[in-house]
């Protein structure tokens, strides 16, 4: 059994939701006695593989192209697919970020498969590979065989662990795949700004903030936690925050250890984004909120007092 991961990296940085996607797929070569191939597509692949040889990998493939960038999936998903195909890999791994689910979903179309998407688990049960994943907005988890040749599956972010082992050889290559797409423009993230699917704390804020400068409340506190600032949809609608912010059905599905939701009601579309969180605090002053009915631990009042006093709180403990 011969296992592909693909690595997503930004700034010579790899994502951790890589690292860990790595290490999923090599702890089930161990188990099934198979080898785990890492492949990094881009400009600065060799820096970023660098960092990354005793993340769990058997060995590592760099191709290098400026066709490669992220923002040219199609590129990278024929690099993949011709990997796979070249080593007859029979399983493929990609973590479920934005980009991974575009590259991941290119990669099976080109392999004439299908993805099993946004996996929380994969396990080698006698000949058959079991996953599962959250269905119905995460009021429940599907357990499904995977029967597919090869087997295309995307990991969710915040599920599986990063390992260490012994490090990988490295192979170079240069990219031979031509890109369809044409760039008109491009607008690249602050490198400090933290994402939030890979954020372990998350506090994010909905309607209930009244207006977009409050949001400088959960700026405060998220940056006392260590973690990322989200938000719901009617206030991304609103212009309040950027679409990169939005946590939900239409934005992004996240899994910190602590999601804090502030004023937020918990609408389906939401809760669909962010209920397999660990841990799930809620404050809203409406005690008959839907957040609260998936919230681990819930606070009924106002949160213009509610928030301060818990930075206060937490600020006597944390510093």
């Amino acid at each position: 059994m011969k296992i592909i991961v693909w690595i997503e990296f930004s700034h010579g940085k790899v994502k951790s939701a890589s690292l860990e996607a790595l290490g999923s797929a090599r702890t089930l070569a161990e188990s099934a006695s198979g080898e785990v191939i890492a492949v990094l597509c881009g400009p600065g692949a060799g820096q970023a593989a660098s960092s990354m040889v005793t993340a769990g990998a058997h060995r590592i493939v760099t191709i290098e192209g400026e066709s490669l960038s992220n923002s040219h999936v199609d590129a990278i998903a024929t690099e993949v697919a011709q990997l796979a195909t070249a080593e007859s890999a029979s399983m493929l791994f990609a973590s479920a970020t934005s980009v991974g689910k575009e590259v991941i979903a290119l990669t099976a179309g080109s392999l004439g498969t299908a993805v099993a998407a946004d996996c929380i688990s994969i396990s080698h049960e006698g000949d058959a590979y079991c996953i599962e994943r959250p269905v119905y907005a995460g009021k429940a988890i599907l357990r499904q065989k995977v029967v597919s040749d090869p087997a295309v599956i995307s990991l969710r972010p915040n599920y599986g662990k990063q390992v260490e082992r012994e490090a990988a050889t490295v192979t170079d290559q240069q990219s031979t795949a031509d890109s369809v797409l044409k760039r008109t423009g491009f607008i690249e993230g602050s490198a400090a700004k933290m994402e939030l699917t890979e954020a372990e704390i998350i506090v994010s804020g909905g309607r209930g903030l009244k207006k977009p400068e409050n949001f400088a409340l959960l700026e405060s506190l998220a940056d006392l936690l260590g973690g990322a600032v989200g938000a719901s949809r009617v206030v991304v609608d609103a212009g309040w925050r950027p679409h990169s912010d939005q946590v939900g059905q239409t934005g992004k599905t996240v899994s910190p250890k602590l999601y804090i939701a502030v004023g937020i009601s918990g609408a389906i579309q939401h809760l669909a984004g962010m209920s397999s969180s660990r841990t799930i605090v809620a404050i809203n002053k409406d005690a008959a909120a839907p957040i609260f009915q998936v919230a681990t631990y819930g606070i009924v009042g106002d949160l213009f007092e509610v928030i301060p006093r818990l930075e206060s709180e937490l600020k006597a403990v944390l510093q």
